[in-house]
């Protein structure tokens, strides 16, 4: 992917070091990034740390002698993919509101053509003032972007609305901005992930060895294609993406009403969560505690959701998983025919870095017309990109 430019301005707030997390975050991945600071952020942070990490020099002065012969304001407005304010102040989001460029920062976000990004960061009564919520209207609708602020502890003392949001979701949502290409762009897609759990007791329950990492890959990655994502998801330890339709599930048959409720709606449908295929036929209310006997628990077949959307399917694309441990492809390509799928993601969960808690999977993409695409062990999230790419090539 061609290396991507992003310009971040950073404002005179308490906040103003939590940039340099993103900026090491962003070089870290090979992104270009220079910064214009403004004089007040300057009295926060040194230029130095950001011009050590950024590796470019930083522009605190509109009138400061240039380093080159471009306009500097002009150059790095067309040089940006991606403008982001880390932290936007009160100050900064009302200037560019009323249209007023004044330094160099303002006057580069008025030049520039490519999508910018807002993170506030203030006391949690100026970001409630009616003015600033004003202002935050009036750029949405002409198209700026805003990353809510979280909630919390502030440096002044106060409790509420008007932190940073945290520098891991920054870096994610410009990270999406930076993606290409965008060739899922307005398609609707229904990810499942993770496990389900079936209650034996209040405090039992029968469950797999999912974490959800490859479905929430699978969200992330389509979110950063420029898909609508619904992201279904049994109970996992895992943030979903920033940006999608997210619902958590609890049991199997949670899933599955959640999944047909959704399913007309959708037109891609990837259905990666290791759902259970039996639960306790009966649920005690409390407690069975342990005696000297052996204790049996009977089991009901859950309904199968991968059958009923192959059942009701129209124009949809219908993509299944297969987690095993023995005759893979065999089981693979039955569960195709069974299920009436388009298209089947296959692993052996024995093999080392592939399969459930890992970071990393080694699949086969197993096709309706029998074409099988062999992909080496790399990671989740580059996995999905490519299983995306085979999903691609099935509406051509």
């Amino acid at each position: 992917m061609t290396q991507k430019t992003v310009v971040i301005g950073v404002t005179g707030g308490i906040a103003a070091y939590k940039a340099l997390d993103v900026i090491s975050s962003l070089k870290k991945e090979n992104v270009n990034v220079h910064v214009i600071m403004t004089s007040n952020a300057a009295k926060f942070v040194s230029p130095l740390s950001f011009q050590t990490l950024s590796q470019n020099f930083v522009i605190t002065d509109m009138f400061a002698e240039p380093r080159t012969i471009e306009v500097e304001h002009i150059s790095l407005a067309k040089k940006a993919d991606l403008f982001a304010v880390i932290p936007a102040t009160a100050n900064i989001i009302g200037k560019v509101a009323c249209g007023i460029a004044d330094d160099m920062l303002t006057t580069t976000i008025m030049a520039t053509k490519s999508p910018v990004l807002f993170a506030p960061a203030m006391n949690t009564n100026m970001y409630n003032n009616p003015i600033v919520k004003e202002n935050i209207l009036k750029l949405k609708k002409i198209g700026y972007d805003f990353i809510e602020p979280d909630s919390g502890r502030l440096a002044c003392g106060d409790i509420g609305i008007g932190k940073l949001a945290d520098t891991n979701k920054i870096t994610d949502i410009i990270n999406m901005y930076l993606y290409s290409p965008k060739d899922f762009l307005g398609k609707n897609v229904l990810v499942t992930a993770g496990p389900t759990r079936e209650d034996i007791d209040p405090v039992r329950f029968i469950t797999n060895k999912s974490s959800g990492k490859m479905g929430y890959a699978l969200a992330r990655a389509l979110r950063d294609r420029g898909a609508n994502v619904t992201l279904i998801s049994g109970p996992s330890n895992l943030e979903p993406p920033e940006r999608i339709n997210f619902i958590k599930v609890y049991s199997a048959e949670d899933m599955f009403n959640q999944v047909m409720e959704h399913f007309d709606e959708n037109e891609i449908i990837i259905k990666s969560a290791a759902v259970a295929d039996y639960s306790p036929e009966n649920v005690s209310s409390i407690k069975i505690k342990k005696s000297d006997n052996d204790l049996s628990i009977k089991l009901k077949r859950n309904r199968d959701i991968l059958y009923e959307l192959g059942r009701r399917k129209k124009n949809q694309i219908l993509v299944g998983f297969a987690a095993e441990t023995n005759d893979m492809i065999q089981n693979a390509q039955e569960k195709i025919k069974k299920k009436n799928l388009d298209m089947i993601v296959a692993n052996d969960v024995t093999v080392k870095g592939s399969g459930f808690q890992c970071d990393t999977n080694t699949v086969k993409i197993i096709k309706s017309n029998g074409d099988i695409v062999s992909l080496p062990n790399m990671t989740k999230y580059e996995a999905a990109h490519k299983i995306l790419d085979n999903i691609i090539d099935l509406e051509r």
